[in-house]
């Protein structure tokens, strides 16, 4: 086993198998962040409006939330690593048939929407596995740096060098190319977890449960602790704030209003990944604060509300810096809340309790994206950022102060085992 590093968010690095999934995890980060600058441009050039990107939008994410109740209970009943590698192939079929269809000049936006889902579905089945499995990997005085390394890489590769590899790809060899780049990252993902341990899955106590059963067990697990169920509902309000109008109605600003090209958009990705990459290593060094869900909220409130700030810019550079900070907020909500999540949820309900979270959390998503093309085209594109951001961090801030038992964790002594195991 390599010597533990000095610099504390590469410590997990010393576990083989951690090692693997990071590995495999970095590359297919970065093929996302191509697709993000892809995918956002193709349809752009099918149909210049924002509605049919909000389609698009729709039909990946759609399918991932209403996936997520099976996905979940999946995660509990089979070993984690074959779904996970079940996963990238059915993302790496998905994107690799975008990327076929772009190059042979016979791509429509029906294609695009159809396997969009096709690839949401993909991301159901993944994101409750990675994010169970990650305690089986890493002990437990080493989550924080864990979760804080998995957040250097995410917005390095998907928000730095991705979108601004994809800015470069779709300006010179196009869009199809790009799909194809993206979807090759995904078989060296499944390389890097086929050469992982496999390990037993996690069976309920009750062996002879059903699928209802074991589902139940998860809802009751998070009905009953306020931090959980009222972090998870301020999500479903603040991503259906959020996602739709970022995700649409930024790259049609960059593009018709501020008259930018692909590589623009791939730089305003970038901007929120370096962002995201300096506050990931700031908390990988100094490891979880005294108060990490007070830390959370604030964050989540402050980088929600900047939404507000793409709708007031005219030109790219503010755009730029609003990304970075914006970025770099959500960077500590996640290391925070997963962190938590992790600390407090045992390893058998954790995979049920990780795809409701993701089930609740995004909900909004879908809603989002349907919502976004018709209200802009009420409002108009920047009143449209403008409102969303408003609402989406008034409503954190209002959850966060007047919902009782929300730092619970906090104040009961529930975080002092972690605190304790992170300072050995």
């Amino acid at each position: 086993m390599p010597e533990p590093s000095r610099i504390g968010i590469f410590r997990p690095l010393a576990h083989r198998d951690f090692r693997l999934l990071w590995t495999g995890l970095a590359v297919s980060l970065l093929g996302d962040g191509i697709y993000l600058v892809a995918i956002a441009w193709q349809v752009l050039r099918i149909s210049n409006d924002p509605k049919a990107l909000a389609v698009v939008g729709l039909a990946w994410t759609l399918p991932t939330v209403l996936l997520l109740m099976v996905t979940g209970v999946l995660t509990d009943r089979l070993p984690r690593r074959r779904l996970m590698l079940t996963a990238d192939f059915v993302r790496l079929v998905a994107i690799g048939a975008m990327g076929v269809l772009t190059i042979t000049g016979n791509v429509r936006l029906w294609h695009l929407i159809v396997l969009a889902a096709v690839y949401g579905a993909g991301e159901a089945l993944f994101g409750p596995a990675n994010s169970a499995i990650l305690p089986d990997l890493v002990p437990a005085d080493q989550l924080v740096q864990a979760n804080s390394l998995a957040q250097f890489v995410r917005p390095f590769a998907q928000t730095l060098m991705g979108p601004a590899l994809g800015g470069v790809l779709v300006g010179t060899v196009g869009s199809g190319w790009a799909f194809v780049i993206d979807a090759a990252t995904f078989a060296w993902s499944a390389s890097m977890i086929l050469r992982m341990t496999e390990r037993p899955s996690v069976r309920h106590p009750d062996a002879d449960s059903t699928h209802w059963a074991d589902l139940k067990e998860g809802f009751r697990f998070v009905r009953s602790r306020t931090w959980l169920w009222a972090s998870m509902g301020i999500a479903t309000v603040s991503l259906l704030c959020f996602w739709g109008p970022f995700e649409v109605l930024v790259p049609y600003l960059i593009k018709n209003e501020l008259h930018g090209s692909a590589f623009d958009l791939g730089l305003l990705f970038a901007a929120g990944g370096l962002g995201s990459i300096i506050v990931a290593a700031i908390s990988g060094q100094r490891g979880m604060p005294r108060r990490p869900l007070t830390v959370m909220y604030a964050a989540w409130a402050f980088g929600t509300f900047l939404l507000i700030g793409f709708g007031f810019a005219r030109s790219l550079w503010p755009m730029y810096l609003v990304s970075a900070v914006c970025q770099a907020m959500f960077t500590i909500l996640m290391v925070n809340w997963f962190t938590v999540f992790q600390l407090l949820v045992p390893t058998h309900i954790r995979g049920r309790v990780s795809s409701l979270d993701w089930f609740i959390s995004t909900a909004g998503v879908p809603v989002s994206f349907a919502l976004t093309g018709p209200i802009a085209a009420v409002l108009g594109v920047r009143h449209t950022l403008i409102w969303a951001g408003a609402i989406g961090g008034t409503v954190i801030v209002l959850t966060a102060l007047l919902v009782p038992g929300i730092l619970a964790p906090e104040r009961d002594g529930s975080l002092a085992a972690g605190r304790s195991a992170e300072a050995l």
